[in-house]
């Protein structure tokens, strides 16, 4: 990240942005034609903005355009509701998806060689409940709506990881079937909760050469067939390779089946298909899992999705997909400053700097004395 430069706080935490790639896309879907106010790339600034201060509304936003600042960053000095309405409405989420996607690909050549030899990628999915009376496109039930968020988490290490692969469905689809869609990579660990428990999927991707964690059910069918040597020392309870299943619905593949216990004392069953791994390296690979359940968490309190600002599936789309830059850009800031800032922190410090020198923003970063 240059450290020299003129720009903000942020345009420096901006600039990852691929603007030649927005810009392509902007001309593709013509965007633009009818624009005399509100261009795309301004309406992207000021949705990024909307999110790091956590904007309640469009009419809240539309407020935000009073400081001087603020109109400088974004380039657009007013805007209407309507406006501002029409176009998260109106916009193809496919174009911010493209950033996010590209966003990845970047923090991916960055961490590349820093990630262990099979790079963990945890998967999980989270509901955001919706007004059923203005999105009765998404009722799942008598009296609720919502849209699922269908995620693949890359996890490099404590406190440094990010979504890699995101899925937007309504919140009635069940999560296994978007196993296969999430499930592409031959060369990681995927870790996942019994919320994807499927026998016969797990035999699939065991012959087709996916590896994968699992949590298996307390009344999971088990016949064991082999008990592995455990050190004395091990947390691990059990450590056996097993069939599972009745006869009637058994898998065809061996599997490994360890038993630990959580920090909350709590009996797990632990479901893979490595049997090359220590049993304490399997059970560390769980706890990983606790990521994204952080990320969800994060996304969740401190990115503006309570409160959407739209009604229609591509304003829902569109507003997630910002919240999922957000963090990429939060994610490349500690990579390049080499900051165990956690993103919560970032956060708080972009705010403090927004429209002050990037160096400034930067020496805090990376843990040294502003002048």
């Amino acid at each position: 990240m240059d450290k020299i430069t003129r720009k903000t706080s942020f345009g420096q935490w901006f600039s990852p942005i691929n603007l030649q790639l927005f810009e392509e896309q902007v001309k593709t879907m013509k965007l633009d034609r009818y624009t005399k106010k509100l261009t795309t790339e301004s309406f992207l600034k000021l949705l990024l903005f909307a999110q790091l201060h956590e904007v309640e509304s469009l009419h809240a936003l539309r407020d935000c355009l009073f400081d001087d600042q603020l109109q400088k960053g974004v380039d657009l000095d007013s805007i209407s509701i309507s406006q501002l309405s029409r176009r998260l409405n109106g916009m193809n989420p496919d174009v911010f998806q493209r950033l996010f996607l590209d966003l990845v690909s970047q923090i991916h050549a960055k961490t590349h060689d820093s990630q262990r030899v099979m790079p963990l990628k945890i998967i999980d999915s989270s509901t955001l409940p919706l007004n059923l009376t203005n999105h009765k496109w998404a009722q799942f039930r008598k009296t609720k709506a919502g849209v699922k968020l269908h995620l693949r988490l890359v996890f490099i290490e404590k406190g440094i990881f990010y979504p890699e692969k995101a899925v937007l469905t309504t919140a009635k689809e069940h999560d296994r079937g978007q196993l296969e869609i999430m499930v592409d990579d031959k060369e990681c660990m995927y870790v996942f909760d019994r919320g994807y428990l499927d026998y016969e999927r797990f035999d699939r991707m065991t012959d087709d050469g996916y590896f994968f964690l699992s949590r298996l059910r307390k009344n999971a069918v088990i016949r064991a067939v082999y008990d592995f040597k455990r050190s004395e020392n091990s947390t691990v309870l059990s450590d056996q390779m097993v069939l599972i299943g009745t006869t009637q619905n058994r898998t065809e593949n061996y599997f490994r089946l360890l038993r630990v216990m959580d920090s909350k004392g709590n009996e797990l069953q632990l479901l893979t298909n490595r049997f090359d791994l220590s049993a304490e390296d399997i059970s560390e690979m769980y706890k990983s899992r606790w990521a994204i359940e952080l990320f969800f968490k994060w996304m969740k309190q401190h990115l503006n999705i309570k409160k959407f600002y739209g009604q229609s599936e591509w304003a829902i789309q569109n507003q997630v997909f910002i919240a999922l830059i957000v963090f990429c850009l939060h994610v490349l800031v500690q990579i390049e400053t080499n900051s165990r800032r956690k993103t919560l922190q970032i956060s708080r410090y972009l705010r403090a700097a927004l429209w002050k020198p990037a160096h400034i923003w930067l020496r805090k970063m990376e843990g040294k004395v502003v002048p």
